[in-house]
């Protein structure tokens, strides 16, 4: 397939809060699809910073394929169903549910809650976590006025928990101990 060049960066056709979806209709930046979409660019923006702060290169590589997923899942957000455009599939939502199963054979079960911390990438992967479920919650709110891929909740909400999990490990990995929550205070 040939690749598309970007040959401009600014077009000027947002400058009235306005702007197209993949096949050319217009809608309000402030719209639940445009919304949803900015969310999955948001976390994929901080993968980016996961794969530069993450000292395991198993997690670096989950982050790159996960990184060319959300990709994709940006474009089927911003694709209405009759446009062809590349979409997400449930084999990718397995995938995740794999590299979870495996993951969950390295780790200790948990007993209490944990604070959001670590070492490397392990901070950054719970930052993704939460960006992750801001996005899902924006994707259901785009579904209960459009229709939308179903593969996507599914894939967001798997991802939100392998995010978690690879936080624990890149912290296990990275000799962090986890922080629990204390009630006591």
């Amino acid at each position: 397939m040939a690749k598309k060049r970007i040959t401009k960066v600014y077009t000027r056709t947002g400058d009235k809060g306005q702007t197209s979806l993949v096949g050319g209709k217009r809608v309000s930046k402030s719209s639940a699809r445009v919304e949803a979409y900015g969310d999955i660019d948001e976390l994929n923006s901080v993968l980016g910073i996961v794969r530069l702060e993450a000292e395991d290169t198993e997690i670096k590589e989950i982050i790159t394929d996960i990184q060319n997923d959300l990709f994709i899942i940006g474009a089927d957000l911003a694709s209405p169903n009759e446009i062809q455009v590349p979409r997400i599939s449930k084999q990718k939502i397995s995938e995740l549910e794999k590299v979870i199963d495996k993951f969950l054979h390295e780790l200790e079960s948990l007993k209490e809650f944990i604070l959001p911390s670590g070492s490397g990438g392990g901070p950054y992967l719970h930052l993704a976590r939460t960006v992750s479920r801001r996005a899902e919650r924006r994707i259901v709110r785009l579904m209960e006025e459009e229709q939308v891929n179903e593969n996507i909740l599914a894939y967001v909400n798997r991802l939100s928990d392998l995010l978690f999990v690879m936080a624990r490990i890149e912290n296990k990995r990275g000799n962090f101990e986890e922080t629990y929550v204390r009630f006591d205070k």
